[in-house]
């Protein structure tokens, strides 16, 4: 290599708080028009490449390993919306998908909808979102986002013209919702802190500037979303912070009718609305940890009208409802595995589970399952060694129907792997689940418990988002290579109810990076790997554990890759003009709390990197990320150069033209993670040739 390393000018930045002075010698960083900013970040990735000029071999080894298990020429299982079946197709060498319809049946002619190759053109990062078709399925809302940074512009389509009647309506968030009269369009918009803190009410074909404010959320700890009920009934407005809802219902049929409260916002108390009939559902966590079932009239939803339907279990954490016509769908955590409850409308009768095949499992139910009148039931299915499929499930045979299965066109056979559940004790005497997966071995128990093997251990722990055990088929690569991969479901996330989560958040955060530990010295104590084979991986929040843990226990990993990573807790919690600060310092802490401010600063990576030996670390960052800036990753890398003693790699990649998610496109997409891949398999010294 023949590059130095960048060094990044030290300007001291004094600042106060609590009576003390703090100061911040990379703060210049923070100024993405500043040139020399720029010229930075561009040194650094100079730097990076050139530190990766010897894996590009690698590299591009595993890219084709990757290209080689998707399918070219791929297509999602169709779902029914009315009389359409709706799907998007990729086609061979094309990066994004062509989203088609057909009327009635499959053998019908099939209608090109829309072609996110066309929007994507002139653009390095292009993602379509908010895929709505009409009620009466002649007009179709979608949001293109071309930066990266989860900023959309809204269009509607004439899908008997092909004409784009509407937009672009700039700076759309999360959300729209048609009413029945498939011509007005509810929608919801970002404010400068990338914030959905107001409703809008659109009729297509008017300007847009014309457009009616229905709602404007005025505190910014709160969130604005819309969305039409399964049923076509109502439309709702939940307003929600990270520890309290408000929820507001419309009739469908009368969109200019002004939205009534089921019950005001009562502090640290969460509910969720969903309809059936003459009542609502009311998923809440009033009184019930792991949250109850409640319902309420319709013609009079107040709170003093709720009655229980389901009550609130210890072991058992009721994650969302889903309402048909003839049955309840109740998504449940038990013992830090998902499962699906059915019953009949009322709740009670009929109880039964949708079995699953294997011990250890992942199911979804994200996607789909917009009917409101049918027996049936989609969800995604899938393990560490099972690949995904999409399923279609009789709730009242049982009967599976598999729409689409996962194929790996260059290979797979599932008997050459085992996945395994272990439990790490933490500090406090918790039982962490660790979900791991590894390719067998000639020995009698499939795997040699000796020390030997690399192992990448992955985490997230945050927002009480659960990392279930699925199937990736770009993880292969690794356990082709030996690689035994883990993940550690450390508190902060729901795995093991609603409990889990709230003791790895606020004044409890530090117990998601002491978890993550005993996971990893778990590990290597029960001979899956040792620490100089050890390589350890998380993206966003799940970064911030990342860097949390290196500084506590360097010697305990090998290499470090932490992705668009959070690790400058106390700058961002007082800078309440950033994206997203405000709304979390319910996650955090709030900084003008004294305790609060000390406990982050406790364990906040770029305040508490010191002089001593590192791992070897590749963190990522993108320039046009809003949900943790680049400034926040390159900051922590400019910090770590300056102080660690070490000569292992430390490297930076900022990509220049996306945010968040890093690139759009399929292939792009893979040669991204090719490069991960090939930074860990050197790190730790793993075959670079499959076995």
């Amino acid at each position: 290599m023949s590059l130095a390393p960048p060094i990044a000018k030290r300007i001291p930045h004094p600042f106060e708080k609590h009576g003390r002075t703090f100061v911040d010698e990379y703060a210049w960083l923070q100024n993405k028009d500043d040139p020399e900013v720029i010229a930075y970040l561009e040194a650094e990735n100079a730097y990076a490449r050139a530190a990766m000029q010897h894996l590009a071999p690698l590299q591009e080894r595993i890219y084709q390993e990757l290209r080689g298990r998707i399918q070219e020429e791929d297509s999602s299982a169709p779902e029914r919306r009315g009389e359409f079946l709706y799907y998007w197709r990729m086609e061979p060498g094309q990066q994004y998908r062509q989203f088609c319809r057909k009327q009635g049946s499959l053998v019908a002619p099939e209608e090109l909808l829309l072609d996110e190759n066309a929007l994507a053109e002139g653009h390095a990062y292009c993602r379509v979102d908010l895929f709505e078709p009409s009620p009466d399925h002649t007009l179709l809302a979608y949001a293109v986002d071309t930066t990266g940074a989860y900023v959309y512009d809204l269009y509607v389509k004439d899908l008997r013209t092909g004409e784009v009647v509407d937009g672009p309506i700039p700076r759309v968030a999360w959300s729209v919702a048609w009413a029945n009269d498939s011509r007005t369009l509810f929608y919801t918009v970002f404010d400068d802190a990338h914030r959905a803190y107001r409703l809008f009410r659109h009729t297509v074909g008017d300007d847009p500037a014309h457009d009616v404010l229905v709602y404007h959320e005025p505190d910014d700890a709160y969130t604005v979303e819309i969305e039409r009920t399964r049923s076509g009934a109502f439309l709702l407005m939940t307003l929600q912070s990270h520890s309290t809802t408000e929820v507001h219902y419309l009739p469908a049929d009368r969109p200019t009718d002004e939205f009534r409260v089921v019950h005001p916002r009562q502090h640290w108390m969460e509910y969720y609305v969903e309809h059936h009939e003459d009542r609502f559902l009311i998923r809440t966590n009033e009184d019930a940890e792991n949250f109850k079932l409640m319902e309420a009239p319709v013609a009079d939803p107040a709170k003093a009208n709720w009655r229980l339907v389901v009550p609130h279990r210890e072991d058992t954490l009721l994650s969302s409802v889903m309402a048909f016509r003839s049955h309840l769908v109740l998504v449940e955590r038990f013992d830090g595995l998902r499962r699906l409850r059915i019953s009949d409308p009322d709740g009670v009768s009929n109880v039964r589970y949708v079995p699953f095949p294997e011990p250890t499992y992942t199911v979804s139910l994200y996607e789909g399952n917009h009917e409101y009148n049918t027996d049936e039931l989609r969800f995604e299915y899938s393990s560490l060694v099972t690949p995904r499929s999409t399923v279609d499930y009789n709730v009242v045979t049982g009967e599976w129907t598999v729409r689409k299965q996962q194929v790996i066109p260059s290979g797979y056979d599932p008997t050459r792997y085992e996945s395994r559940r272990l439990f790490a004790t933490a500090p406090d005497g918790a039982q962490v689940p660790i979900s791991l997966v590894f390719r067998k071995d000639d020995s009698a128990e499939g795997i040699t418990l000796d020390g030997s093997r690399p192992l990448l251990l992955y985490a997230y722990g945050a927002y009480g988002a659960s990392t279930d055990p699925g199937f990736n088929s770009d993880r292969l690569s690794l356990l082709d290579r030996g690689f035994v991969f883990a993940i550690a479901h450390v508190r902060g996330g729901s795995e093991m109810g609603r409990r889990w989560y709230e003791q790895g958040r606020l004044m409890h955060k530090k117990n998601t990076f002491t978890d993550f530990i005993a996971c990893a010295e778990h590990l290597i104590a029960q001979g899956y790997t040792s620490p100089r084979r050890l390589a350890i991986r998380g993206r966003s929040a799940g970064g911030l554990l990342m860097g949390a843990v290196t500084n506590l226990r360097p010697d305990l990993f090998r290499a470090v890759v932490a992705e668009v990573p959070f690790t400058n807790v106390i700058t961002a919690m007082l800078m309440p003009e950033l994206p997203l600060t405000v709304v979390e310092w319910e996650q955090w802490g709030h900084p003008d709390d004294p305790q609060a401010f000390d406990y982050m600063l406790s364990y906040s990576p770029y305040e508490n990197v010191t002089a001593q030996a590192y791992p070897a670390i590749l963190a990522k960052a993108g320039l046009n990320d809003l949900q943790v800036p680049y400034w926040d990753p390159a900051k922590w890398v400019a910090k770590l150069r300056a102080h660690k003693t070490d000569d292992l790699p430390l490297l930076l990649l900022t990509n220049m033209q996306s945010g968040h998610s890093g690139h759009s496109g399929r292939y792009d997409r893979l040669r991204e993670e090719a490069e991960v891949y090939a930074f860990i398999v050197d790190a730790v010294g793993a075959p670079w040739e499959p076995w």
